[in-house]
């Protein structure tokens, strides 16, 4: 006897109405030529969930960091439109300094932003016990002006220490002199840039890297420090978290 199949429970009416699904997350990427390797927020492989990338053409990093990213407001809030308008539930981007236009493309595209790195600083600094500090690493430290610090809600005397200094990672993501890089020398120009910090103030008791480009160097950052390392990685993954909750009930 040929048995009968049961058939296949029901699963109710399933919505449609955009192009994308099952990526609640996109990311505005700066136009840029240095490899993105594992850790960095451009290499799809990084995160433990999916995400949806758009390219701002002309965005380069050394317009966005060096140079205040003028002119580029309303190319980054077309951008975060249009993952909008694919099914982003909430946009981020590629670059710390982008906390410029924090107030701007959140108030355009209707959807949670959240633009840099630096917007986690309030938080860890309400972690801490009284008399340290939250310390930055950033990629440039003189490019990060009292507005960028503003747009985010971050202190303006909070220490901070750049890689300009350093012999790779300055030179490979901002300059833009070469497309490949070494990766242990830019590991190393963001440890010692973070052991300066803690060297000059000795109150930082944790430490948020601004640039996206950090968190392959997050692990040793904590290790030469002894001091908790906060990072892109970091933040996003949590902004994910309430956009797609863990259901215990499953």
């Amino acid at each position: 006897m040929t048995a009968i199949p049961a058939p296949s429970p029901r699963r109710g009416v399933a919505k449609g109405g955009q192009a994308l699904y099952g990526v609640p997350l996109g990311i505005l990427m700066l136009e840029a030529r240095f490899p993105r390797i594992y850790g960095d927020m451009g290499n799809g492989t990084t995160w433990p969930f999916p995400v949806l990338y758009r390219l701002v053409r002309g965005a380069s990093p050394e317009k966005v960091v060096l140079n205040g990213a003028a002119g580029l407001l309303e190319d980054f809030v077309e951008a975060a439109r249009d993952l909008v308008s694919q099914g982003a539930e909430a946009i981020t981007t590629n670059c710390g300094f982008l906390s410029l236009f924090q107030k701007e493309i959140a108030a355009a595209v209707g959807v949670p932003v959240a633009t840099s790195s630096l917007m986690q600083v309030p938080w860890v600094q309400a972690m801490l016990p009284p008399g340290q500090r939250v310390g930055l690493v950033t990629v440039s430290g003189g490019s990060l002006t009292p507005k960028h610090l503003e747009s985010v809600g971050v202190p303006l005397d909070i220490p901070m220490e750049g890689t300009e200094s350093g012999r790779e990672f300055f030179r490979v993501l901002i300059k833009a002199e070469k497309d490949d890089m070494d990766v242990d020398l830019a590991e190393q120009d963001v440890v010692e840039a973070a052991q300066r910090l803690v060297a000059r103030h000795p109150e930082v008791g944790a430490i948020v890297l601004e640039c996206t480009n950090m968190p392959p160097y997050a692990a040793a950052v904590q290790r030469a420090t002894g001091r908790p390392v906060y990072d892109i990685y970091s933040m996003i993954t949590y902004f994910h978290a309430g956009l797609r909750p863990r259901d215990f009930a499953r």
